[in-house]
């Protein structure tokens, strides 16, 4: 009799391949940052960087752990938009941050705060989607989510 292997679910499947490539990413960034832009930043600059990366590698923390939980739990809307906004948080918290560093206009830094509050919903979706689920049901329904 041959077992068949389990399936990852696609929502799954984006999410991890997502928050593993930007994680990359990331790391590559804080490089170059504490190598090659260290002299050639002010110390304020620097810092503002490297926050633009600490955030970039916690929601690419994030973007796994609700590629772990789509796996397990049936994936919705909430799993759904929680990536998305923590993609779009990315993109504009720490986007924006990496932009003004190299030099693009201090005006630029308005759009930061719309990527917090995108890293904040997601996080609320996650906790959401935890909170919906009933005590002790970790697998998945027959089909949901796929």
């Amino acid at each position: 009799m041959q077992v068949e292997e389990p399936r990852i679910a696609p929502l799954a499947r984006n999410c991890i391949a997502a928050g593993a490539v930007l994680m990359v990413v990331a790391v590559m960034l804080g490089a170059f940052g504490a190598h090659a832009l260290q002299s050639q930043l002010t110390a304020k600059q620097l810092a503002s960087f490297q926050t633009g990366v600490h955030y970039h590698m916690l929601h690419s923390l994030g973007l796994l752990l609700v590629g772990i939980v789509a796996q397990v739990t049936a994936a919705g809307a909430r799993l759904r938009w929680s990536a998305r906004l923590m993609l779009a948080g990315i993109v504009l918290f720490s986007g924006s941050i990496y932009l003004m560093t190299a030099g693009a206009p201090r005006w630029l830094g308005m759009v930061a705060p719309v990527g917090g509050v995108s890293f904040m919903a997601a996080w609320v979706l996650l906790a959401w989607q935890a909170l919906s689920r009933p005590s002790g049901t970790l697998s998945r329904e027959a089909g949901e989510g796929r």
